[in-house]
């Protein structure tokens, strides 16, 4: 069996569609018999460094091309591939029309696509929607996600199945520092960009006027860089917030992200359109509750034993919301029992069944 990964990016960026993909590179090597090779072609990385490589691979992956966002480069390369490949695993529904060409020029090729979230939450395209038919299996990573996807094209429901992301297999599961040790930090991570107002960190900040004046010395620390900032930091001095807790961190590295996630009270991010929500599972993953919003995917990760849903964009719900969360006396172990709930081998176990269905 030979498997071709098609994916937009690798390891380019640390974004969630980057994270998965690299985790569906390392599950196909996982879970390859010793005749069995692995593929991949990325449309936007520039190079694929060795020790990336070794950490998500094995000697199953026997070729691979980067092609530094050049789409025509990256359409050859994997039509070239899958000319020589059994399966192709899709990470975008964008690239899907590739895949239905590579399998009218090579007609026992099967081709899968992993359907995140809002990119799939849209009317298609006329070869969005030809390739999308030809598709084995289209693996959602949300009920939220399957249901939305059929209301916008007609398919057979039962070949849409759900997949939940997981966490990867190097990010250790632990608990943080004791709630009740730790100040009455609530943290976000996110990109503070234009295109991602729905994440809802301009609510967080409305809301920690009232946050503040019931847990005093309550702190907002937002993690993440983008173009939106500077509407953020005025709204921020607008409230008056600056003044009661907002602290903008901008990029911290990923020691600085761990403690960050291992000392606050209570992480959140009450976006309206996850798919899924991949970084609520790194915060249980250290023991933290989370407060997201009652929309999406999120409802699917985050349970009344992990933290607490608000309705998205309601400011006095979500003040609400995050005074009881830091209020609460959490049991970190339920925190983490949910996290490994969404581990990497329950993921390659699932991926197994529906490759070989």
């Amino acid at each position: 069996m030979k498997t071709l990964l098609m994916a937009p990016e690798l390891f380019a960026t640390d974004g969630g569609i980057a994270r998965i993909l690299r985790l569906y590179l390392k599950a196909l090597c996982d879970l390859a018999a010793p005749a069995d090779r692995v593929r991949f072609v990325a449309l936007n990385d520039a190079v694929a460094d060795s020790q990336d490589l070794r950490r998500y691979s094995d000697r199953h992956l026997d070729q691979w091309q980067v092609c530094n966002g050049h789409k025509g480069a990256f359409i050859r390369a994997s039509l070239r591939q899958a000319l020589s490949c059994d399966r192709i695993i899709c990470g975008h529904v964008a690239q899907l029309p590739v895949a239905w060409m590579a399998r009218c020029l090579r007609p026992r090729l099967r081709y899968y696509l992993i359907a995140h979230g809002i990119e799939v939450w849209r009317s298609f395209s006329f070869a969005e929607r030809v390739a999308l038919r030809g598709a084995h299996r289209i693996f959602c990573v949300s009920e939220h996600t399957r249901r939305t996807m059929l209301e916008h094209i007609s398919l057979d429901p039962s070949r849409l199945v759900v997949l939940s992301n997981a966490l990867d297999p190097f990010f250790e599961i632990n608990a943080g520092a004791p709630l009740a040790s730790c100040p009455p930090v609530i943290l976000t991570v996110t990109r503070l960009s234009n295109s991602d107002r729905y994440k809802g960190v301009d609510h967080l900040i409305r809301a920690m006027p009232a946050v503040r004046a019931a847990v005093p010395g309550a702190t907002l620390r937002v993690i993440g860089r983008g173009d939106d900032l500077p509407r953020l930091q005025a709204l921020a001095s607008e409230v008056g917030a600056l003044q009661t807790g907002v602290e903008f961190l901008g990029f911290v590295s990923d020691k600085d992200l761990d403690v960050q996630l291992r000392t606050c009270r209570l992480f959140a991010l009450p976006s309206q359109r996850e798919g899924f929500g991949l970084v609520f599972l790194e915060a249980m993953a250290h023991g933290r509750p989370c407060l997201g919003a009652n929309s999406g995917g999120i409802p699917e990760v985050v349970t009344a034993d992990s933290g607490v849903l608000p309705p998205f964009g309601d400011v006095p719900a979500i003040a609400t919301a995050a005074i009881g969360a830091l209020q609460r006396d959490w049991p970190q172990p339920a925190i983490l029992d949910r996290a490994r709930h969404f581990s990497y081998s329950p993921f390659k176990q699932r991926l197994a069944s529906l490759l070989t269905e």
